[in-house]
């Protein structure tokens, strides 16, 4: 299931049963979805990966388990949270995610029904390390680490919002360093804004159709109404080529 979702989040195609829109895909496509730039799907098919190494490992000898207790407990701990991020802040489901959960759940009792040798100490030190992940992922989706991973600022996304609805279009390729240095400029409101991929084949590879009709020639070029501007822009710029009432 985590290689699908994993599949899924790296294609950006909607998982099955979870049309565009629904409670899944709202959940799906939330900032809590990636950590560190990576699918949030794919550190759970990590865990299972290691899970499974631990207890092939493991099977016939008598006491061992500690190390499985530690893996099982951190993944339940980050799955506990996501639940209820998405059941408290998002307010939507996703089956998938329940599931996932479930699962989880289910490894860490079998995990513990096993009683490996000292499985007291082993399992507070495992509640402890999965109290630990969960402070380091909540100080990371508050903004601590990253800007860009923490809560929308409300004055970026309301721009990023007119742009899309006036019409604006922001081109550039994924490999050009001030392209993602614009997308930056808008932290976590970036997946707002109306980018167009030029260069979806690499470097050196032929425009897309988009970029050919609207003849871009260097990235980042920024197409609002009339007006044409390439470089890199920040908002109060965007802002008042597109007629944005910025706040300063």
């Amino acid at each position: 299931m985590t290689t699908y979702l994993t599949y899924s989040a790296s294609f950006e195609v909607h998982p099955a049963f979870c049309r565009e829109g629904s409670g899944c895909d709202i959940v799906q496509s939330s900032r809590w979805a990636t950590f560190l730039g990576i699918p949030m799907a794919l550190w759970g098919l990590f865990t299972y990966v290691v899970i499974a190494v631990l207890a092939w490992s493991g099977r016939g000898k008598p006491g061992s388990g500690s190390a499985l207790i530690y893996v099982a407990m951190s993944g339940f701990a980050v799955s506990a949270y996501l639940t209820v991020v998405s059941v408290v802040e998002i307010e939507a489901t996703c089956p998938y995610c329940l599931t996932s959960f479930a699962i989880i759940t289910t490894i860490l009792g079998l995990s513990l029904v096993q009683r490996p040798l000292n499985w007291g100490k082993s399992l507070k030190e495992a509640v402890v390390i999965g109290l630990l992940i969960v402070g380091v992922l909540h100080l990371h989706y508050s903004g601590w680490f990253d800007p860009a991973a923490g809560p929308e600022d409300p004055q970026l996304q309301a721009l990023a919002i007119h742009l899309n609805e006036t019409g604006a279009k922001f081109y550039g390729a994924y490999w050009c360093p001030r392209c993602q240095e614009q997308k930056a400029e808008f932290l976590s409101s970036e997946k707002r804004l109306p980018y167009v991929e030029c260069s979806s084949g690499g470097r050196g590879s032929a425009l897309t159709a988009p970029c050919v009709k609207a003849d871009i020639k260097t990235y980042p070029t920024w197409v609002i109404g009339e007006r044409r501007l390439t470089g890199l822009k920040t908002p109060q710029e965007l802002a008042r080529a597109s007629g944005f009432n910025w706040q300063e």
